[in-house]
């Protein structure tokens, strides 16, 4: 990806803050909406609270909001920290709704150090925790109103340091303290995306209890779940619920990889010379009716493949005088691949190319078949083809 091209993608994922040791660091658009909602909601409730801040209520919870975001940056440079350290390439931090992630390369990933990793996050907030709290205690005489809100915010921020710390160490992705279940399952299964997919399936029960708590325990308790409350969580919840169903999808897809072979999901084919006419094709068609013709050209490397409409209604009289690259749609250059390639490296390689299916060749590049995009897609998916 080209410098430019990368800094454009950057741009429309949200302002670029700026970066550390060469990682961009993005704030999402939507983190502007969190920071709206949290000061619609925190600044009535600290003006009733506290009557002497008046409309510095509001204020407060920006600051609140702010404080946040400095939590949560520094929760991911943490985890961007610890995966220098392991050497692993840090690509972007985005600052988002609902806190953040850091873009890094996993191959050179082990159980271990993926964990260490995770865990960097949620110590790093501890941390901080225990940073304001040395703050507050230090602010205990509060005589004025600077020193109240300073009071104020210092207990805001250990607190929402506890909460995110304590929040993210639970186990299900796409939380920190998923990779905790990931990890055991990849060290006992000796397959990291059979561990993916389990802390995923963790993250969706922990969703599910979250929101029976929220809307249960009032109810039983004969009381109305507060509309707040239940507002943040179901919001919070449907986020959870797409990372880990995310995080499921991928790693099934992954596991599906090494299935994915051209030459098992290639339709055999047979080939004919570029320079032929449609005569000739007509010939070939009548020996092998029913499988696909693709035309190499001079250099014996796969062009066109054949349309079976036009091919079938070219007239008579013209069959003979007619190229069959005039009954053929060309494939672009290099749209073919050895019947051997499989998994990540045949889905790498067909992503570079804009065909929607690829010629599949022997050892001898000799043509053996066609592969269509749907079938690929339909073998690392699991869904049939539409």
């Amino acid at each position: 990806m080209s410098g430019s091209t990368k800094e454009m993608k950057e741009k429309r994922e949200g302002l670029v803050l700026g970066s550390i040791g060469g990682t961009p660091i993005i704030l999402a658009n939507s983190w502007f909406l969190i920071a709206a909602i949290t000061v619609m909601i925190f600044g009535p409730q600290l003006e009733r609270n506290f009557a002497g801040l008046g409309w510095r209520a509001y204020g407060v919870a920006f600051a609140y909001a702010l404080l946040l975001l400095f939590s949560v940056l520094i929760h991911e440079l943490a985890h961007a920290i610890a995966a220098k350290l392991y050497g692993w390439t840090t690509h972007k931090i985005v600052l988002n709704l609902w806190g953040g992630h850091t873009e890094f390369d996993f191959s050179k990933a082990t159980p271990g150090k993926a964990l260490v990793v995770a865990f960097a996050g949620p110590v790093a907030n501890f941390v901080l925790a225990g940073l304001g709290w040395l703050v507050a205690m230090l602010l205990t005489e509060a005589t004025t109103l600077t020193t109240v809100i300073l009071v104020l915010l210092s207990n805001i921020f250990i607190w929402a340091n506890l909460l995110i710390g304590a929040f993210n160490i639970l186990p299900g992705l796409p939380l920190d303290g998923g990779r905790l279940v990931e990890s055991i399952v990849w060290k006992t299964t000796g397959n990291q995306e059979k561990g993916t997919v389990a802390a995923g399936w963790a993250g969706r029960i922990i969703v599910v209890v979250m929101i029976a708590v929220v809307l249960a325990v009032p109810l039983l308790q004969g009381q109305q779940p507060e509309l707040t409350t239940t507002f943040i969580v179901v919001l919070l919840a449907g986020f959870l619920w797409m990372g880990a169903s995310a995080s499921i999808k991928g790693a099934t897809m992954r596991l599906r990889l090494p299935a994915v072979s051209a030459g098992t999901l290639a339709t055999p084919a047979v080939s004919a010379s570029i320079e032929c006419t449609v005569a000739q094709l007509w010939t070939l068609r009548g020996q092998f009716p029913q499988e696909p013709i693709v035309l190499f050209g001079q250099d014996g490397r796969p062009t066109a493949v054949v349309d079976e409409y036009a091919l079938a209604h070219v007239p008579p009289q013209a069959a003979l005088i007619t190229p069959a690259s005039a009954v053929a749609r060309s494939l672009s250059k290099g749209a073919y691949v050895p019947d051997v390639a499989s998994g990540v490296e045949l889905v790498s390689y067909l992503a570079q190319l804009p065909d929607t299916e690829y010629a599949v060749i022997n050892l001898d590049g000799k043509v053996t078949g066609l592969l269509s995009q749907a079938k690929v897609v339909a073998a690392m998916t699991g869904k049939p083809i539409s």
